[in-house]
């Protein structure tokens, strides 16, 4: 049996949600590693040793909170592996990293970045589809098994902060129209304000890497893309189970 077949990612359970209740709000870390070359010349059982107690340690904590894992081996070249870690607590996203760090691979993974960021209620309203994401409550991630994760935090300009609320909601309804031009392409925003050194993380879903290319361009072309500050760097993250994005270590 494969390493691969020994030790699939466990799905979280599905939690029901109180209807009558807020939706409480969610902590969101993405967390980049690049291994050090040296692990790869540690034997074959250590390094093997080593993924399965990894692998084991985040399929334990996938029971109590949200957590994907995507590879970044041949996309990138100062990221191989990408933790999405998403709770309602900050103590488990603690207990989640601070575990990691306990691991015998830990002293080779390098945490090349790091972006924090919580979900809200977007401010702007998609006037024609009023019943899509832009209007919904955004406050729980719900995300799926597509191919590929474009991760970039985000920064506006202080000059678009500095005009009329009715000119930014007529701009982002642009964006939001070429938006859904294309969509294979779900949007996750996320937001940092006060929280980490961006305001905005945002994480595109898809499987069609050239829809996400197509989308990104003409999005350039709208009146809001002039107040962009800062959109670097980006990630290309391919979904991974978690032995599977183990194994791409080496």
């Amino acid at each position: 049996m494969t390493e691969i077949a020994a030790a699939r990612a466990v799905v979280g359970p599905v939690r029901v949600r109180d209807a009558t209740k807020p939706a409480p709000r969610q902590l969101v870390r993405f967390a980049f590693y690049k291994v050090d070359p040296a692990w790869r010349r540690l034997g074959q059982e250590v390094r093997l040793r080593q993924r399965q107690e990894l692998a084991a340690l985040l399929a334990e904590h996938n029971q109590r909170i949200l957590l994907r894992t995507y590879t970044l081996v041949g996309t990138r070249g100062d990221s191989d592996l990408m933790i999405w870690a998403v709770s309602e607590e900050a103590e488990h996203l603690q207990a989640l990293f601070s575990a990691i760090n306990g691991t015998a691979l830990a002293g080779y993974l390098n945490c090349s970045h790091s972006y924090l960021a919580m979900t809200k209620r977007s401010t702007y309203v998609d006037t024609e589809h009023p019943n899509q994401a832009a209007t919904g409550d955004r406050l729980i991630l719900a995300p799926g098994s597509r191919r590929f994760l474009f991760v970039y935090p985000f920064v506006k300009t202080r000059a678009w902060w500095a005009l009329p609320d009715q000119d930014r909601q007529r701009m982002m309804q642009e964006h939001i129209r070429v938006g859904h031009e294309y969509p294979s392409v779900k949007i996750n925003t996320t937001y940092s304000f006060g929280l980490d050194d961006q305001e905005f993380v945002v994480a595109f879903e898809t499987d069609s890497a050239a829809d996400f290319l197509d989308c990104v361009q003409a999005l350039r072309d709208t009146e809001a893309s002039a107040y962009t500050l800062r959109d670097v760097p980006s990630f290309t993250c391919v979904r991974a189970s978690i032995p599977e994005a183990l194994e791409a270590l080496g």
